[in-house]
């Protein structure tokens, strides 16, 4: 069973569930049938029997009945004779009629287990239960009532007949076997046979097709993940076409996941690319300080002190390098690994830009403007990184004695709009605020050249001009990555010889 695939799993279960309500249905039919059949055959007694009390007459003298072609049976009885009626019917369909005396002598008609019925006690109108050899027997009495021919309702037929008491002691029996129901039963029983198998073999086959085709999905899922299991493909996707249900929401689910993997995947190979171009130049430099300290001789304490100064650096530079491309690639793929709250902007900025100020790099000044009380959702760990980098970056190529001016504050825009349908004029409009707070650092330095303006948030992108700072080219990347966590968006504007001003808006 554990081998098995879901779809046959799903059409095994779904065929022994179907198995067993038609098991029970059939049985529920037969057991139906039977006790519709065995109604009928007691109703068919009971009829015919009535049936019969019509046709049984007394008549004291046969003079006047007597005809060329009279057809009818008479029986003498007591001073007179008995008319039976060539209507009749002492067998018909299985069921047995006979004409008794109260003692129990038979006068006419057919009597198939009189010996066993010999001693039962007639009951008027009652039907009664005889077992004879293993079968079931029904026995319907009735006793002719005087007047002549004794109708079941106590009327009287005035066709002639003498109204006297001679019926008075005479019963018609009527009996029938129960297995005049076999023949219905088997025709019931043959039929059943042949059309619940039937419809459970092509339910079963539904069941199949059905199974199938709500399963061929899970399939495709699978299919789509061997093809990026063999081939390495992460831009493989699953492909279902519309729908809502389940499979199609698990398929969205695979979607996402592998769009995940992928752009972990390039990450992953960009670090590998990034770290493996960068770290080049500090691993030949600090190579090349080795080899020369140890092909030289007679090295002098100043050469040996200044090789170390250089091995120095570079390492701290390669070391800043790899902690600055962790933390661009930690945010991107981890971003849950920062938590964020409520927190005063304004303090934050305030507190960062006075430790800054006193830096003092080439004499330039930090200027800060603050709105109180401006709060957002956030990271301070990574605002505060993000403002750290956008000053120290204004530090790094600012010109000596100027300037850097960081501001933040509060902008709120009306949005008009339209009016619900009744609510007023078509003409009126109704004002909606909306509040962003705008982050700009300013600085009046070398500036950007406007090719290179749309680079300067790539990872390691330095612009010529710059090429003489000590930045890992990581610090704008990992501004970017922290305003589309807080779902900011990052600008700036810059020119040669003009300065750059960095605009962070939080919506």
């Amino acid at each position: 069973m554990k081998k098995l695939s879901i779809r046959a799993k799903i059409t095994l279960w779904f065929s022994a569930i179907l198995v067993v309500n038609v098991a029970l249905t059939f049985f529920v039919i037969l057991s139906v049938s039977r006790q519709t059949i065995l109604k009928t055959i007691r109703d068919t007694l009971i009829s015919a029997v009535e049936d019969n009390v019509d046709e049984v007459e007394y008549y004291s003298s046969l003079d006047s009945v007597l005809t060329g072609q009279d057809i009818d049976y008479y029986v003498r009885y007591q001073d007179g004779y008995i008319e039976i009626d060539d209507d009749f019917l002492d067998e018909v369909n299985g069921i047995y009629t006979a004409l008794y005396q109260s003692d129990g002598t038979l006068i006419y008609g057919e009597n198939p287990i009189a010996a066993y019925t010999s001693s039962l006690s007639f009951l008027d109108s009652e039907v009664q239960r005889v077992t004879v050899n293993g079968t079931l027997y029904y026995v319907f009495d009735r006793q002719l009532a005087s007047g002549g021919s004794g109708t079941s309702d106590g009327t009287e037929e005035t066709d002639g007949s003498d109204s006297s008491d001679a019926l008075d002691g005479l019963w018609l029996r009527g009996i029938v076997s129960e297995e005049q129901g076999d023949v219905e039963m088997s025709a019931i029983s043959r039929t059943s046979l042949i059309l619940l198998p039937g419809l459970v073999l092509l339910a079963v086959i539904g069941g199949w097709v059905i199974a199938r085709r709500a399963l061929a999905p899970i399939q495709d899922i699978s299919d789509t993940a061997a093809r990026i299991r063999q081939g390495d493909d992460l831009k493989e996707r699953i492909e279902l076409g519309d729908g809502k249900d389940e499979l199609h929401r698990l398929a969205e689910q695979f979607n996402e996941m592998f769009t995940r993997l992928e752009d972990s995947f390039q990450e992953q190979q960009q670090f590998v690319s990034d770290a493996s171009h960068e770290l080049r130049t500090p691993v030949a430099v600090i190579r090349a300080q080795c080899d020369l300290v140890l092909d030289e001789e007679h090295c002098t304490p100043e050469e040996y002190r200044e090789a170390l100064e250089t091995i120095a650096r570079q390492s701290k530079k390669m070391n800043r390098m790899i902690s600055d491309m962790l933390d661009v690639t930690r945010l991107k793929l981890q971003p849950e690994r920062y938590a964020k709250e409520d927190l005063d902007l304004s303090e934050l900025v305030t507190g960062v830009c006075q430790d800054m100020a006193l830096i003092r790099e080439n004499g330039i000044t930090l200027t800060c403007s603050a709105e109180p009380e401006l709060h957002l959702l956030g990271s301070r760990e990574l605002l505060t990184r993000l403002l750290t980098n956008l000053i120290s970056n204004a530090y790094r190529y600012g010109n000596p004695c100027g300037h850097i001016y960081v501001t933040l504050a509060a902008d709120t825009r009306t949005e008009n709009r339209l009016p619900a349908a009744g609510t007023g004029s078509h003409t009126e409009h109704i004002g909606k605020t909306a509040r962003t707070i705008c982050l700009t650092v300013q600085d009046d330095g070398i500036g950007i050249s406007k090719e290179d303006l749309p680079n300067i948030f790539r990872r390691f992108y330095q612009a010529d001009a710059s090429r003489s700072g000590n930045g890992s080219g990581l610090g704008l990347a990992m501004v970017k990555e922290i305003a589309a966590f807080h779902n900011a968006s990052v600008s700036v504007e810059s020119s040669p010889g003009c300065g750059s001003t960095f605009t962070v808006e939080f919506f």
